[in-house]
């Protein structure tokens, strides 16, 4: 039986002990299933990722839940750079434990099982320490951050101090909403597509929102707004965004219900 670790968050170790482990995580082709990493005889390395998920936030930590998996059990493994490119190889568990404890620099790879994993397939959970592992990326010390939109995480400590320490030149800070809304009046009825949608990128690095006010462009007649729109409010906390979302998850462009879709679909990611 191959060993694998699956960090999660600490508050969901009591639904793992009675369910198993979620296919919650998005794999290679859209497969949902479970990230874990093979137990090495390097502490560090088999908690590598502890810090890294640790940036997206976490009730009471993280646990370290130790699963047990058949050899024969079809897997994906490659390092996490290889999930854009689709690149990672399809092996059993015991070939995947084989190839990463062979490599000279493991850091970074990762196995992903193609479902969920089951009850009994549970060895144990453990409390471990928080501090273990690398973070951004492995040899990230030393090296200067990056604070564009696409690398920061909302809500992650000390990043607001950050940002106006090395502040980005295209990613903020964000105009005030005053001004944004006044862009989005000025651009006309029912306005130039290039301009509203700059207005919302900048809308949408605030975590809150006039949502009353953006909500008209729902019935924009180029996709590509009301997409934005989408992408714009999916994730703030302001009353009326559900409301805003399940109309557009009617629209008649693809794009759109894809992007509704996909907003709904991000849940807190498990390593």
């Amino acid at each position: 039986m191959a060993i694998f670790v699956h960090l999660t968050s600490a508050a969901n170790a009591p639904r793992v002990r009675r369910s198993g482990i979620r296919a919650d995580g998005r794999g290679q082709g859209g497969d949902r299933g479970v990230y874990c990493f093979p137990v090495l005889p390097s502490y560090t390395l088999t908690h590598q990722w502890l810090r890294e998920l640790a940036r997206f936030g976490s009730r009471g930590g993280l646990v370290a839940v130790h699963v047990r998996l058949d050899d024969e059990q079809q897997v994906w493994v490659g390092h996490y750079a290889d999930r854009a490119r689709n690149a990672r190889s399809r092996v059993s568990a015991a070939e995947s434990v084989r190839r990463i404890a062979a490599l000279d620099d493991p850091r970074g790879w990762e196995v992903f099982v193609p479902r969920a994993v089951r009850p009994r397939e549970v060895h144990r959970i453990r409390n471990v320490p928080q501090v273990a592992g690398w973070r951004y990326r492995p040899d990230a010390h030393g090296v200067r951050p990056c604070t564009c939109f696409g690398c920061r995480v909302r809500g992650e400590y000390g990043g607001r101090r950050l940002r106006e320490r090395l502040p980005h030149p295209l990613d903020g800070p964000p105009p005030p909403v005053g001004v944004l809304l006044a862009r989005i009046a000025a651009a006309g009825d029912p306005g130039d597509p290039a301009v509203l949608s700059e207005a919302l990128h900048w809308f949408g690095m605030r975590r809150r929102g006039p949502v009353d006010r953006l909500a008209p462009l729902a019935a924009h007649p180029d996709p590509g707004v009301r997409e934005n729109l989408v992408w714009t409010v999916g994730r703030w906390t302001t009353p009326g965004v559900a409301d805003l979302l399940d109309g557009l998850a009617d629209d008649p462009h693809p794009d759109v219900r894809e992007a509704v879709a996909e907003v709904r679909d991000q849940d807190l990611p498990d390593g």
